[in-house]
């Protein structure tokens, strides 16, 4: 099992694919056993039920559910966050997998 676990959400979870395979090449180039995937918004709930989440990443385009999401993930210590937009046009996987570093810290 993977030491941490890192979700994306977007919209249907396909847009995100390409940045995920850039933050797991980043993070074994570092040494890190981490599970990164992406999921679409509207099977976060699912994935929150049966995995053992670390921190959720939200895509840019789906900024507007980020309410949501903390309402969802309140009292559950699962950090979020709104990806940087620019990291995230650009998939910089391993600026984003920073970012997610930096939320778990």
């Amino acid at each position: 099992m993977a030491e941490k676990t890192i979700m994306l959400c977007c919209a249907a979870g396909m847009s995100t694919s390409l940045l995920v395979s850039k933050m797991q090449a980043s993070a074994k180039e570092q040494g890190l056993d981490y599970e990164i995937f992406a999921t679409a918004a509207s099977d976060a709930d699912q994935q929150l039920a049966t995995k053992k989440i670390d921190v959720v990443l939200l895509g840019p385009q789906v900024r507007y559910l980020e309410a949501d999401f903390k309402n969802k993930l309140e009292g559950t210590n699962i950090p979020l966050a709104v990806i940087d937009m620019t990291a995230y046009g650009m998939m910089n996987g391993p600026k984003v997998l920073q970012q997610a570093i930096d939320l778990m810290k």
